[in-house]
């Protein structure tokens, strides 16, 4: 880090360095939802792989039970026959009885043995219906995240050279401002929606926030001698943009004439009236003369 001299320039290393996130966050614009679809796809991926292992596991360990149901019917098939044996040597009824009732015992366990042999099979054969289906949702879904890598690395090649020029510039510019600055910049730009952490003040407005702000304010930030905050936000007021009016041309005022008709007439009599008069004064003289 390159430790500014005054706070106007690390005002302006942080109105550059603003500039050129703007700028970045608009390249990121332009590729939409795609990283964000991408990454959704991978996580469901990851899923669904993870569904598929569970899956196998399961038919595997179902695959196993039947198995031992399997050597536990042998080992019962093998006692009845031995105890059958036995009961053509039984000494009494009482012996014979015993004998019979293992038998049944071991028959028993034949029956439940087939029982769980015949749930295992019908375990095995639904899961493995949803295996099937959930590797061929996984292949539709592989193809679904190729086809988005593809688009997504296009607009990228398309600004890749801006984006990598951009990102030196972002390197040079941040080691002109202060860690704690820095900091505190990051922090506010990951908190905002249009990540506009340094800001202009227009038209006595903070920019993106709207805010009014008061003349005594506005003199302390065109001043640059601290950091000024916007007390709502949390923005770095870097500046107050002097909006220039254009001098509006005066109107020119032409008074109407409101002559009505009754008051033109009383003025064409009033004119007639005066040249009438001078020759009526000249007749009186000339009668006055012949006399």
């Amino acid at each position: 880090m390159e430790q500014s001299n005054t706070i106007a320039e690390q005002l302006k290393a942080l109105q550059n360095l603003q500039r050129i996130d703007s700028k970045l966050d608009e390249i990121k614009k332009l590729r939409g939802d795609l990283p964000e679809e991408l990454k959704d796809l991978e996580d469901e991926l990851a899923g669904l792989e993870t569904r598929t292992s569970r899956l196998n596991d399961e038919v595997k360990g179902v695959e196993e039970e039947i198995d031992k149901k399997k050597s536990t019917k042998k080992d019962c098939e093998a006692l009845i026959a031995k105890y059958k044996e036995q009961q053509m040597n039984v000494r009494n009824n009482r012996e014979y009885d015993a004998i019979t009732k293992e038998i049944e015992l071991q028959e028993l366990e034949i029956q439940i043995a087939d029982k769980n042999i015949k749930e295992g099979f019908e375990e095995i054969e639904g899961k493995k219906v949803i295996l099937d289906e959930t590797k061929k949702l996984l292949k539709t879904r592989e193809k679904d995240l190729d086809t988005k890598k593809k688009e997504l690395e296009v607009i990228i090649a398309e600004s890749q050279d801006e984006e990598t020029k951009l990102m030196k510039e972002r390197n040079s510019a941040g080691k002109k401002v202060e860690d704690r600055m820095l900091a505190y910049y990051e922090k506010l730009r990951a908190n905002l929606k249009n990540g506009l952490a340094v800001v202009t003040v227009k038209k006595g407005a903070v920019e993106g926030s709207f805010i009014q702000i008061p003349p005594q304010k506005m003199a302390e930030i065109k001043e640059k001698k601290k950091i000024v905050l916007d007390e709502h936000s949390g923005r770095i007021l870097a500046d107050v943009e002097d909006i220039v009016e254009e001098e509006k041309p005066k109107r020119r005022t032409t008074r109407k004439k409101t002559t009505t008709t009754k008051a033109k007439a009383e003025a064409e009599k009033a004119d007639a009236g005066a040249e009438e008069a001078p020759k009526k004064s000249t007749r009186g003289r000339k009668a006055k003369k012949a006399e």
